[in-house]
């Protein structure tokens, strides 16, 4: 029974939002430290795109349902699995040491994903607390 709460969509989809947040902070620290090394490449985290592109119907744009039990909609079965990528960015060069690291844009980007973090994190939270109370009956 513990497992099936724990389990569901809902909390592996946070779970995988946290581990991209998670993920997404090493990079950009990493882009920060190294703003000032010579031919030094950016990288960037890939997650929502790819959680967009589980979640997108390719034919109306909508989310497709699957019925396992006569009481349940859950989620696409792939919704679970998607996992957040680093992609290293090389097209660009921000000066002449061909480095591409732009460090207002990563203390930006830093920030944005303090916020994306908490939010999710908030979430989850709410998450288990309404299972709680469901528990225990409360209202």
């Amino acid at each position: 029974m513990l497992d099936r709460i724990t389990s569901s969509p809902v909390v592996s989809v946070l779970q995988n939002a946290m581990g991209a947040a998670t993920l997404r902070q090493k990079v950009i620290s990493n882009n920060i430290a190294n703003v000032n090394t010579p031919n030094f490449k950016k990288s960037e985290v890939m997650f929502e795109d790819l959680l967009s592109q589980v979640l997108d119907d390719s034919n109306s744009g909508k989310l497709k349902m699957a019925r396992t039990n006569e009481k349940h909609l859950p989620l696409k079965k792939g919704l679970k699995n998607v996992q957040p990528v680093v992609d290293q960015i090389n097209e660009t060069s921000m000066r002449t040491d061909k480095n591409n690291v732009d460090i207002e844009i990563e203390m930006a980007n830093l920030a944005k994903n303090s916020i994306y973090y908490n939010a999710v994190a908030t979430r989850m939270g709410d998450y288990f607390s309404g299972m709680k109370s469901v528990i225990s009956g409360q209202k």
